[in-house]
């Protein structure tokens, strides 16, 4: 930290008029706490934070409990498996909520700096992923909140309690936002590829666009209760990744980053292996039972912890096999696109084109937990192909529930809802106690926000409140 000392500077005031508001603007600037920073440097933050703070963890770790791919047996889980305190506090959310503003805010510096009139005008590439970025940042937060602060937000010093903005006109921003970024991740940038600042496709345009076709088809598809567009959610699937390798998602190195659900558990151990999920594979013998779980470390014994009423206790029940340290976040599967085309055919009475987009699911989701394809095609020729011709929406659905585990467990918390407000009650969950519909505001603006205190209450609006696009109104 640099020391000034008045008196030579104010005589260096006198002597150097013409410097004297630059010496004056740097008087109280500290090298090390820069107020300007490039935007290939900020969106890398905001990578790290949408995958590991956002959609990694609490978001998915509590919505894995209410859509029964874990069971809840300890601490927080415990409550929620009950539906004690935790789905209705302020406080249960409030981290990701949190985070999520925050790269909100931070995406909106980006954006305004790499567009017209800002100082870093040109920069395409980084624009296009910025609002990649925000459109999925946005499009969670209202999928998970419904109404949420947005056009008066992300003012700071400026509008101190922002207003509700409705769901319907988020996800227009959504789609826009993502068009926009399509646009410009086709334009020849005038500044250096993100490369390594970008954890996620190392500065590859052409993935970044791929991914945004892929939201479009799953927010297309999201809202297919207010306006069907299953054609243009098979247009934008297929303008989307069609490999593994371009899937999006942020990959763990096992040592300095570590995955969520992973940490979770050696931190906390708060799951137990879900009877309900357990039992719909096993029904349909499914082979990636081995695959998905194993007894608790030091245990030869696969306990089942029922859903709604586990024992409260630790070290006892099984856990995920798959939740190692490198186990990566899924912004959006591979898996998830074959399954909104199967869905979209089978609701377009495509029967045929429905299977064969299902069978390609299946295969991705058995090669993403370490199957195979043959192994794929074989679990549907010999148990799924009876099922999937007497109800082909049912056993679609049903597979990508199972293929969410336990990774994309709010996208089918988000499906699960919208199935149920288009009347195709396909998923059968056994806790029979309430069953949260949203989750609620974050306690710091729940605290400091009127607009958001209203809208919360008690927070029992939880259970009577469906969002927007699964026929509430807000």
């Amino acid at each position: 930290m640099k020391t000034y000392h008045l008196y030579p500077l104010i005589l260096l005031l006198f002597l150097f008029p013409a410097c004297s508001e630059d010496l004056m603007d740097n008087i109280n600037e500290n090298p090390n706490n820069p107020t300007d920073m490039a935007a290939r440097l900020i969106i890398t933050d905001v990578m790290t934070s949408s995958a590991f703070s956002v959609t990694g963890s609490d978001y998915a770790f509590y919505t894995s409990v209410y859509m029964e791919l874990n069971t809840g047996i300890w601490g927080q889980m415990y409550n929620a498996e009950i539906r004690l305190a935790e789905p209705t506090n302020a406080t249960t959310y409030n981290n990701p909520w949190r985070s999520q503003y925050y790269n909100l805010y931070h995406l909106k510096i980006i954006i305004d700096k790499c567009s017209a009139g800002g100082n870093e005008e040109g920069n395409y590439q980084t624009l296009g992923v910025a609002e990649v970025l925000k459109a999925y940042n946005l499009a969670l937060l209202t999928d998970l909140m419904g109404d949420v602060p947005y056009s008066e937000a992300l003012q700071p010093g400026v509008i101190y309690q922002p207003k509700l903005d409705k769901q319907q006109a988020i996800y227009a921003e959504v789609i826009r936002l993502l068009d926009d970024a399509i646009l410009n991740l086709g334009k020849t940038s005038t500044f250096a590829p993100l490369g390594t600042q970008d954890l996620i496709y190392a500065g590859n345009s052409a993935r970044w666009i791929k991914a945004a076709q892929g939201l479009k088809a799953r927010y297309t598809m999201r809202t297919s209760l207010k306006t069907p567009q299953y054609s243009k959610v098979i247009e934008y699937a297929n303008a989307s990744f069609a490999a593994v390798a371009d899937e999006f998602k942020f990959v763990y190195n096992g040592a300095s980053s570590i995955s969520p659900f992973a940490r979770f558990f050696q931190d906390r151990n708060y799951f137990g292996v879900s009877a309900s999920l357990h039992s719909k594979m096993t029904a349909r013998n499914d082979p990636r039972v081995a695959l998905f779980f194993r007894p608790y470390p030091g245990l030869t014994v696969l306990n089942i912890a029922p859903n709604g009423n586990p024992q409260q206790v630790q070290q006892f029940y099984g856990v995920s096999a798959l939740s190692t340290n490198t186990s990566p976040t899924y912004l959006m599967s591979l898996h998830e696109l074959h399954f909104l085309k199967a869905e979209a055919y089978a609701r377009m009475g495509q029967k045929d084109n429905a299977e064969t987009s299902l069978k390609a699911a299946l295969e991705a989701a058995f090669v993403k937990v370490g199957s195979t394809v043959a192994a794929a095609n074989t679990y549907y020729s010999t148990s799924l192909k009876p099922l999937f011709d007497a109800d082909p929406l049912k056993e679609i659905m049903n597979q990508k529930y199972i293929a969410s585990f336990e990774q994309e467990a709010v996208e089918a918390y988000n499906d699960y809802r919208r199935l149920v407000a288009m009347g195709n009650n396909v998923i059968q969950l056994a806790n029979t106690r309430q069953f949260p519909l949203r989750l609620t505001y974050g306690d710091s603006d729940v605290s400091t926000n009127q607009n958001i205190a209203n809208a919360y209450g008690d927070g029992n609006y939880v259970y009577t409140e469906k969002v927007w696009w699964a026929g509430g109104t807000r």
